[in-house]
């Protein structure tokens, strides 16, 4: 990025990175791109020829970003774009980054297929013993012949068959459905294979005919639709077997990183939500093709699919407007379990493949909630115990047999390592643990994709391929608590100079501190360090969980809970020591805290492979009591008490006699503290 760019000059903003700069009107995309470190590929070097630089700019009013992007803030498509687009195809939307140039001001989202490092998402299905009763199954019937007599058509021999061998009442058939079946009866001689799918209200659905005796490939898919990424397991709804699992990232993100962002761009785009209910449903697609080819199936082969999200992202795949949710009293268009047809949500699955949507606790409390209290179900358990679904917005239950509670805390995505100055999502090369000596204030880390530790032989040649590139959410936090039990960072989420904390690795930046972890610049790699600012995100994200914890808590009229049980993708990854250092959760005995992993995509596999789990599901969300933290009092004292690590008022008596937390403070005007500093 030229010197003499100023803030008169175009500002880039890219996406999901959330890195942003000025740049000199004219700079191409992949340059500005270059510029402010955003991971974008480029094998041809920039000739137009390679393809692996596509993006895709965002237009329209961004306000969570303050700018508003018109069409021609980017130049227009060039005779090597053309050109390209009539050899080989360009996606509708997407731009050459080496070839679109920067005008004004512009929103520009990288997708995941051109990222030198790609996204790694880590929402891994659970081992569950499930007892199989699938919504969707294959049922053979021999039926009487046609008989003059009797002149009783197809369809209805068929269902009295249905009655008589399997007691299956009350079924539907779609007109295509009808034309299989009458010539798969002759073809089968009378004999016939149907797939029949059993809705929630009793009702079936003949979903697939065979002639004869059939054994037909019949799949699902459970789906965790977060705000940030995807994720699906592709399931045999005969044997229960997982054939594939894997994710995306949320296309959504472009349009802002947090639930209440994509709700203000659809307030402020009169086809914003059109927007994002067709990328969610694009990427849908895609990851149900992905993980179709990984199994060696066809995507008409998956006849169900079960889905669980929060409640924007509800909304935002059934076309409902996202809008109410977004101001009190946060009213939900429906918050029932639905069966409808996959197509009537966009989906390419088998021709009539059904769609079951979880049903919703509340405004801010979605269907993944429900399906973590299915997997985790406190409401049949003694101890009382403290789930959080750790992800942008996080969703936190507290109960035991008595009762069951619930509430969502906005959190943010800083724990998904964006708003970190050196974050990212996790990917090959970014640091995901971290160990700081407390005595010589040195760190030790480790990288995804690399198993040695940095201190240990080998690492250096193993990172020959990655590089260590930034730090992903539980790197992060790992960093923060690690900074705090070393001394280098106080209770108040302070960083001490080089003086007050007795090593170099804490430099001045402006009137605070930062932390070094990673200095690659020699070698032309990144310098990764931990900011003032940094910290101040990570306490306000974690400062949000715990209060929404502690409403929880005192709604029940406890100050302790028996269990903690981290569950969500990032949860999975999260360090309990480390999680209670920062005061993410209340103080519990760290061997009564565990990983739940990815608690909603296994409550949406059960919902996938039982009937009788749906039933209980809708019956539970309407007992489980709802806490709204944005009109609780109380909310914002918790929120204030929190900013504290790991708390001002709670004294976390039980993590202080497992780990040092020095009596440190680099308040303005302490000796050897940030007298660099001025508080505002």
């Amino acid at each position: 990025m030229s010197s003499e760019t100023s803030a008169k000059d175009p500002l880039v903003i890219f996406t999901p990175s959330g890195k942003r700069g000025h740049v000199s009107a004219g700079t191409t995309v992949l340059q500005a791109a270059r510029d402010l470190g955003v991971d974008v590929d480029s094998v041809c070097g920039g000739h137009g020829i390679c393809s692996k630089c596509m993006v895709r700019p965002s237009f329209g009013d961004h306000s969570k970003h303050g700018i508003h992007a018109d069409a021609e803030a980017l130049s227009p498509v060039n005779a090597v774009e053309r050109a390209f687009d009539e050899k080989r195809g360009i996606k509708p939307g997407h731009r050459m980054s080496c070839q679109a140039r920067v005008l004004a001001d512009v929103v520009i989202d990288v997708p995941a297929e051109s990222q030198v490092h790609k996204q790694v998402v880590r929402k891994a299905a659970t081992t569950r013993v499930i007892e199989m009763d699938p919504a969707t199954r294959a049922l053979y019937v021999e039926v009487v012949p046609a008989d003059m007599h009797t002149p009783t058509g197809d369809w209805e021999r068929v269902q009295e068959e249905l009655k008589t061998s399997w007691q299956v009442e009350n079924i539907a058939i779609s007109l295509a459905m009808l034309t299989k079946l009458q010539t798969a009866l002759i073809n089968g001689k009378n004999a016939i294979t149907l797939a029949l799918n059993s809705a929630h209200d009793g009702a079936s659905k003949v979903v697939g005919v065979w002639p004869g005796f059939h054994e037909p490939a019949l799949y699902g898919l459970a789906v965790d639709l977060g705000s940030t990424t995807v994720a699906a397991h592709l399931t045999d709804l005969t044997t229960g077997e997982v054939k594939a699992s894997g994710g995306v990232m949320n296309p959504q993100i472009r349009f802002g990183e947090d639930l209440m962002s994509r709700v203000s761009y659809a307030m402020m785009n009169p086809d914003g939500a059109a927007e994002m209910t067709k990328a969610v449903r694009e990427a849908l697609n895609q990851l149900a093709a992905e993980l179709a080819d990984e199994a060696g199936i066809a995507p008409e082969d998956i006849f169900e699919i079960v889905v669980v999200m929060n409640p924007v992202m509800h909304h935002l795949l059934l076309g409902l407007d996202p809008v109410p949710l977004g101001q009190a009293p946060f009213a939900l268009a429906t918050n029932a379990a639905l069966d409808l047809p996959a197509s009537d949500i966009g989906l390419s699955l088998a021709a009539e493949a059904q769609a079951y949507i979880l049903p919703l606790i509340a405004g801010h409390v979605g269907a993944d909630a429900a399906a973590v209290a299915l997997s985790e179900a406190p409401q049949k358990q003694d101890p009382l115990t403290l789930i959080v679904d750790v992800g942008t917005n996080a969703e936190i239950l507290l109960g035991n047999k008595a009762r069951v509670l619930a509430c969502s805390s906005p959190t943010g995505p800083a724990f998904e390592g964006a708003q970190i100055s050196s974050g990212q999502r996790a990917a090959n090369g970014a640091i995901e643990r971290i160990e700081i000596d407390p005595v010589t204030k040195e760190p030790r880390f480790r990288i995804i994709g690399v198993k040695q530790w940095s201190d240990e032989p080998g690492f250096d040649r193993k990172i020959g391929r990655t590089g260590v590139t930034g730090i992903c959410g539980s790197g992060i936090i790992e960093a923060v608590a690690e900074m705090r039990m070393a001394g280098v960072l106080d209770a108040n989420g302070l960083i001490g100079g080089p003086e007050a904390t007795g090593t170099t690795r804490c430099r001045a930046t402006g009137r605070t501190y930062e932390y070094v972890i990673y200095d690659g610049s020699a070698q032309g790699g990144p310098v990764i360090t931990v900011t003032q600012g940094d910290i101040r995100a990570i306490q306000l994200a974690k400062s949000a969980l715990y209060a929404g914890a502690r409403l929880l808590m005192d709604e029940f009229g406890v100050d302790t809970v028996d269990r903690v049980v981290l569950a969500g993708a990032f949860g999975a990854h999260i360090s309990p020591k480390h999680a209670m250092v920062l005061g993410m959760i209340p103080d519990c005995p760290l061997e009564h805290v565990t990983s739940a992993g990815n608690a909603a995509g296994t409550g949406a596999q059960i919902a996938l492979l039982n009937r009788a789990s749906r039933r209980e599901i809708e019956a539970l969300v309407h007992e489980i009591t709802k806490v709204e933290t944005a009109i609780e009092p109380r909310f914002q004292e918790h929120f204030v008490n929190a900013n504290a690590l790991p708390h001002a008022t709670d004294p976390f008596t039980g993590l202080r006699e497992l780990v040092p937390l020095p009596e440190v403070n680099f308040n303005a005007g302490e000796t050897g503290g940030g007298g660099r500093r001025r508080r505002r």
